[in-house]
C-alpha cells in the first residue's frame, strides 16, 4: 500500500497521534468511523444493484484479465497434448502397397 511498510506505518500513526494530541482524537476516531461506515454501505449496495442488474447467470471468469497473459497462451499452447494416433485398419481394408515404376534401362 503507497509502498509503505509496517514499521514506517507505524511511526506515521504514532506521529499523527503527537500531532492531533489526546483532547481532539475521540473527534477525528468518531469521524474516521463515520467515514468507514458510509464506505462499507456505498460498496454494499452498489454490489447488491449489481446483482440485480446483471443477475446470477455472469460468467465472471470471461472477464479476467489474467486469460490473456501471453506466457500462459503460450504455455497452454505447448504443453497440449499430442492428438492420438488413428486406430490401425485391418489388414485388408488397409490401401494395397504401391508398387515401385518400372526401370527402363534404354530411357536414361
Amino acid at each position: 500500500m503507497f509502498g509503505i511498510n509496517g514499521g514506517e506505518l507505524l511511526v506515521l500513526i504514532v506521529i499523527a497521534i503527537l500531532v492531533v494530541g489526546p483532547e481532539r482524537m475521540p473527534e477525528y476516531a468518531a469521524q474516521l468511523r463515520e467515514w468507514v461506515v458510509t464506505l462499507r454501505d456505498l460498496v454494499t449496495r452498489n454490489k447488491d444493484q449489481l446483482k440485480t442488474e446483471l443477475g446470477d447467470g455472469v460468467d465472471w471468469k470471461q472477464y479476467d484479465p489474467r486469460q490473456y497473459d501471453p506466457r500462459r497462451i503460450v504455455r497452454d499452447a505447448l504443453y497440449e497434448p499430442a492428438p492420438k494416433p488413428a486406430a490401425a485398419a485391418p489388414a485388408a481394408a488397409a490401401a494395397p502397397v504401391p508398387q515401385p515404376a518400372p526401370y527402363d534401362a534404354d530411357a536414361t
